[in-house]
């Protein structure tokens, strides 16, 4: 076999090892050690190929046996980390394979060790739909099924050549023209019966696995850190160096989105405690323990009515906050949670696993009129007083402030609205952190007059609060930014922000006011040029993968399964529903057959019986007799040839066909004979003719055209008459 073909099945075969390896290096299962450690075993058994080095088959078997009894001792004694089970032991798997394949790499290798190799990629990738939530994974799995296949053919060819030359049934044959007598008519046949085995067991493989991975498009970007803006307590600024990072937090779908977009706010945690330094939850550990009940969604609070509610799908980043995001006052929270808690502030959270979660929500932004707001004069219960709370030694010129901005104010309402004027309009924003002190709010007012969004929200609150409204701040994220490819908001850390909530008592409401300035509002990235699009494409694709993929979780198994069900169920009900027709049609028959509805009827029923029995009989003998006139005239067969312009005279077919001719007039080739010898010796000009069409053909990589195929079948016909 010519050196260059040995050389591209070595590449092919090592290339599709690695793509194995490289969709398990996506999801980000093995650290920097192993992946160096493959790296350099891969590039180690390249080298050693069919060197003395490399090690025996019986090595690598002991190798092999030993391999298993370590990793089951590491997993017992969780040497591989403390991580929760399903993402440990599949981590452990992927070691495992990757510890045989490598083995596997550095022996000797015949065929059977090969195909183990396959195996061992092909295991990867299949254990790699479940680890991987990049999208990077589809593109390592298109060109894996790519390079697997064309890696079989070789195998095969490779095969084939061998069992040629041990058979010694291609030594009329030059050595250069040798692989071009290989039968490939089966490489085709392998190669889609290869593909669909993949399909076949990938398909069922991504439907029951569970997404244990972590993986961001093109690396494993981990844990996003945004807790110190979401925890039980918050120090003033905080969320500034949040607001620095571009990273992405979340992507929201609304439905109707045209009818429900505007002043979009994504609510995290209430705050209600300021000390001058920080902000703190009073009953951070008082939490309600929400449960599914039996429609499969939790309930959390109740609708105020049907005219302003709102659906929002969120395909939240792995966080290391256990906050649930959600437009203003959720509702109902409907994903793959065992349990939700809440509490006394409206903050949801759960139990973080530090993945990827997906989940819809139900929220409910209807407020009352300004005109309710405006006449709510309605006096504080004693629960709301840590919301009027103050700080101790605050500094008086704040109060004094307040008091001068609301002095035309004669409700809460008008009041809440002159302070958000007021800071909206004189202060700067920045993201600097340039206020300080022991009272850094009065700094911020009277001094630096700049800052960013929570120094507003402080700002408004306390100043409020002395004025004897309730208020709390509230953390969360702006809307983000629109794309319009994927139909989703794409929200980042550095849409980060606070806000504050101010309470109407009468009204039982609690009502948004943002006192940060318009121009720092809702800031997204520039959307012109050609960069721009194309990150909003690769967002869209990204939001795809995640939605249709990642996003596949047990709920979504659950619903799958659940609709096949009721599937099934629909089909078997309307397959009974027809039998039974059928049946109450044979039965209502019999009964005016035996002549319960009178003789008329019997008679008339006799006759549409036989009427139909006729009819039925005539066409059945009409078919048959059109399909004996149809194979006798050959038209299936000229069909046939004209749909897939068959030649009736293949390659192998019009040379066999003229070699048994001649064998029955006493023509035999020997083994030592080329074609074209043989030819000679005959010394017919049709036999000649006949084996230049069959050199030209099968060595030439020449089709024979319809004429010439014609022209095969006349000089086939005189040698027959010879």
């Amino acid at each position: 076999m010519p050196m260059n073909f040995e050389k591209l099945f070595k590449i092919l075969s090592y290339a599709a090892v690695f793509c194995g390896f490289f969709s398990l290096w996506i999801s980000g299962t093995f650290g920097i050690i192993g992946t160096v450690l493959f790296i350099c075993g891969m590039i180690a058994a390249w080298f050693l190929e069919g060197s003395k080095w490399q090690i025996s088959e019986r090595l690598g078997t002991v190798l092999i046996v030993l391999a298993l009894p370590v990793f089951y001792a590491g997993w017992k004694y969780q040497f591989f980390g403390h991580s929760d089970t399903g993402a440990m032991l599949a981590g452990i798997l992927a070691r495992l394979i990757l510890s045989l394949t490598a083995i596997k790499l550095l022996q000797k290798k015949s065929d059977r060790d090969w195909m183990f190799l396959y195996l061992m990629s092909f295991f990867e990738v299949l254990l790699a739909a479940g680890l991987s939530i990049s999208a990077l994974y589809l593109v390592s799995f298109v060109i894996y099924v790519f390079i697997m296949v064309c890696t079989i053919i070789l195998f095969e060819i490779k095969k084939t050549d061998r069992a040629a030359n041990a058979a010694n049934l291609a030594r009329s044959l030059p050595e250069g023209v040798r692989l071009a007598a290989m039968p490939f008519r089966r490489l085709p046949a392998t190669a889609f019966a290869l593909i669909g085995f993949i399909i076949l067991f990938a398909t069922p493989m991504f439907f029951l696995l569970p997404r244990v991975g972590g993986a961001g498009l093109g690396s494993n970007r981990g844990v996003v850190a945004t807790a110190t803006g979401f925890s039980d307590t918050v120090r003033l600024g905080e969320i500034g160096t949040i607001q620095q990072n571009d990273a992405v937090t979340m992507r929201v779908r609304l439905e109707n989105r045209e009818q429900n977009a505007g002043n979009l706010r994504w609510r995290g945690v209430a705050l209600d405690t300021f000390d001058n330094q920080s902000w703190s939850r009073t009953k951070a550990a008082v939490k309600e323990e929400k449960r599914k009940g039996e429609r499969d969604f939790i309930q959390v609070d109740y609708a105020s009515g049907r005219e302003n509610l709102t659906i929002q799908t969120v395909y939240l980043e792995p966080l290391d906050t256990p906050v649930l995001f959600s437009l203003q006052r959720a509702v109902v929270v409907q994903g793959n949670f065992p349990v939700l808690f809440k509490d006394v502030h409206g903050a949801i959270t759960f139990p973080r696993v530090g993945e990827r979660i997906s989940y819809k929500v139900l929220s409910d932004r209807t407020l009352p009129d300004v005109a309710a707001l405006r006449a709510d004069k309605t006096a504080y219960r004693i629960e709301t007083t840590n919301y009027l709370q103050l700080p101790p030694k605050l500094d008086a010129r704040i109060g004094a402030l307040a008091e001068h901005i609301t002095r035309n104010a004669t409700n809460r309402h008008d009041s809440a609205r002159a302070v958000e004027s007021y800071l909206q309009n004189s202060f700067g924003y920045t993201l600097e952190q340039k206020s300080g002190g022991d009272q850094p709010l009065a700094d911020f007012l009277f001094n630096v007059k700049e800052g960013h969004c929570e120094y507003f929200a402080t700002a408004m609150a306390v100043m409020l609060r002395t004025q004897g409204i309730a208020t709390r701040v509230v953390n969360g994220f702006q809307q983000g930014e629109y794309n319009e490819t994927a139909d989703v908001y794409v929200v980042r850390q550095k849409n980060a922000h606070s806000w504050v909530e101010v309470y109407f008592p009468g009204e039982n409401a609690w009502v948004p006011f943002d006192p940060t300035p318009f121009a720092a509002q809702n800031l997204t990235g520039s959307t012109a040029g050609i960069s721009a699009q194309f990150n909003k494409y690769l967002e869209a694709l990204e939001t795809f993968w995640i939605q249709y993929f990642v996003a596949y979780d047990n709920q979504e198994q659950r619903s799958l399964f659940t609709s096949v069900k009721r599937s099934i169920a629909d089909y078997q009900t309307k397959t009974s529903g027809w039998a039974n027709q059928v049946v109450d049609r044979i039965t209502e028959w019999w009964k005016e057959v035996r002549g319960e509805k009178g003789l008329q009827s019997s008679l008339f029923a006799v006759a549409y019986a036989a009427g139909f029995l006729a009819v039925s009989f005539l066409v059945i003998l009409a078919i048959a007799l059109l399909y004996r006139k149809v194979r006798k005239m050959g038209v299936w067969k000229r069909l046939a040839d004209w749909l897939k312009l068959k030649k009736r005279a293949t390659v192998i077919e019009f040379y066999e066909r003229m070699l048994k001719v001649l064998a029955s007039k006493g023509f035999r080739r020997e083994t030592h004979q080329t074609p074209l010898e043989f030819a000679l010796v005959v010394g017919m000009p049709e036999v000649v003719r006949i084996t230049e069409k069959y050199n030209r053909v099968r060595f030439g990589e020449r089709e024979l055209s319809r004429n010439e195929a014609e022209e095969i079948e006349q000089w086939l016909g005189k040698i027959e008459i010879f």
